[in-house]
C-alpha cells in the first residue's frame, strides 16, 4: 500500500492524524491531568513559541501536489545483524543501530534503548502502514540485557507496543517517557516499569541520570488525541559523558539546541534525526532536514553525532538514501568530518570516541 492509499484508509499515523485531530477533538485529556504550564494548556500539550503541525488543507496539498521518490522493497540488499557485548564500562561508549530511531547505547555498564521498534510495520494495525526495509540490525534475541528504555513520544515509529511487550517479557526494563505516555503503555502493559516525566525533570538510575528536555513536535495516536501525550529529548548523564537523544524535532531555530549546551555543557555524543523531511514546505516546522541536524550538532556542542530517523520506514516524499547524501553535503560545507556525524544503517556499532571541543569561550572540554 502506498503512501496515499494508507493515509486515506487510515489517517491517523504521523501527518494525518495531526490534520484530523482537530475536527474530532476530545474535550478531556484521557492520558494526563494536571496543572496548567507554559507548555499544557489544560487539555493539549504545544510547544511555546513554536508552530502546530499542518492541518488536513495542507495534508491534502501535499497529497494532490507532491510526488514520493519509489522506495525499494529491500534497502541496501543484506542488512548486517551484529551481535552486541553484553556491557562497556570505564570510558567506552558505544552505539550500534538498529534501525530508524532505535539505538542500542552502552555506557557505564547500563544498556539502554531509544524509541524501541521491532515490529514490521509502523502502523496501528499489522496489514497497512509504512514497512520497513531493513531487518533490525541487532535481532531481538541477541539483544544484550536492556535495563532501560527512553520513548521520546507517542507516534507509532517511536511508541510500539508489542516491541515494548516483548522487552518487559524479556528484560524487565524501566521505561522513561514524557507525561500521558505512560498511560499509553499502562493500559497495553499493566506491569511495565514506567516513569513519566515533565521537560526539566531528571529521573536517576545507578550511575545514570536522564534529563527530559524540550523537542519542537507533537503527538497522537488516532484521530482523536492530538498532543494529549508530551514529546520530548532526553539527555543521558554518565560517567563516561553526557548523551543528547532527540526523536523528531523541528528546528525551531535552533532554541532547543542552544538551551541544552546552556544547561549541560555539550556532549559527547548527539543522536539527530536526519529523516522524514521532504516536502519542506509541510514538514520543516516538525521534522528538521540534514542541513539542520548539522546545525543543531554544532549548536549544543556535540562533539560527535549519529543520525537516524531515516532508511528503514518511508514516512515521506525523500528517496531512501537522501538523508544520508544531503548529511554529507551540509558536513562538507561546514568542514565537518563524517567520521563526527554518522548516518549509521542497521547493524553499524560505533565505539564513539573521547574527543576533546572548544566551548564557546575557547575552553577545552573533555568528554568522560
Amino acid at each position: 500500500m502506498n503512501r496515499r492509499s494508507f493515509l486515506k484508509t487510515m489517517g491517523i499515523t504521523s501527518v494525518a492524524a495531526g490534520g484530523f485531530g482537530t475536527a474530532y477533538a476530545m474535550r478531556r485529556n484521557p492520558y494526563y491531568q494536571g496543572p496548567v504550564s507554559d507548555h499544557f494548556d489544560g487539555l493539549r500539550f504545544f510547544n511555546p513559541g513554536g508552530v502546530e503541525p499542518p492541518g488536513i488543507i495542507d495534508l491534502a496539498r501535499w497529497q494532490v501536489t507532491s510526488s514520493a521518490s519509489p522506495w525499494p522493497e529491500a534497502w541496501p540488499q543484506k542488512t548486517t545483524s551484529v551481535l552486541p557485548v553484553e556491557r562497556v564500562s570505564g570510558d567506552d561508549l558505544r552505539a550500534t543501530m538498529v534501525g530508524h530511531a532505535t539505538i542500542l547505547i552502552q555506557v557505564g555498564g547500563v544498556n539502554i534503548l531509544t524509541d524501541p521498534v521491532y515490529s514490521r510495520r509502523t502502523s496501528p494495525v499489522s496489514f497497512a502502514g509504512p514497512q520497513r526495509v531493513n531487518e533490525p540490525g541487532v535481532r531481538f534475541e541477541e539483544l544484550p540485557p536492556i535495563d532501560l528504555v527512553l520513548v521520546t513520544h507517542s507516534h507509532y515509529d517511536h511508541l510500539d507496543l508489542a516491541t515494548l511487550e516483548r522487552l518487559h517479557a524479556n528484560h524487565d526494563p524501566l521505561v522513561v517517557t514524557p507525561l500521558g505516555n505512560d498511560t499509553i503503555i499502562r493500559s497495553a502493559i499493566p506491569a511495565m516499569r514506567v516513569h513519566a516525566q515533565d521537560w526539566g525533570d531528571v529521573t536517576e538510575w545507578g550511575p545514570v541520570a536522564i534529563h527530559c528536555e524540550p523537542a519542537h513536535h507533537w503527538s497522537a495516536r488516532s484521530l482523536w488525541d492530538r498532543r494529549m501525550a508530551l514529546w520530548a529529548s532526553f539527555v543521558v548523564e554518565t560517567p563516561a559523558g553526557n548523551i543528547y537523544h532527540v526523536g523528531d524535532t523541528g528546528f525551531h531555530s535552533g532554541i532547543n539546541y542552544r538551551a541544552a549546551r546552556e544547561k549541560h555543557g555539550g556532549f559527547r555524543l548527539a543522536n539527530l534525526p536526519i529523516g522524514a523531511y521532504e516536502p519542506r514546505w509541510f514538514m520543516q516546522s516538525q521534522h528538521q532536514n540534514p542541513e539542520e541536524a548539522v546545525q543543531g550538532m554544532m549548536l549544543c556542542g556535540a562533539s560527535n553525532a549519529i543520525g537516524h530517523h531515516w532508511g528503514s520506514f518511508q514516512l515521506t516524499d525523500e528517496a531512501v538514501e537522501q538523508p544520508r547524501q544531503d548529511l554529507h553535503a551540509a558536513l562538507s560545507r561546514a568542514a565537518i568530518s563524517q567520521e563526527r556525524f554518522r548516518a549509521l544503517l542497521p547493524g553499524d556499532a560505533w565505539e564513539v570516541p573521547v574527543d576533546r571541543l572548544e566551548d564557546s569561550l575557547g575552553q577545552s572540554m573533555l568528554f568522560r
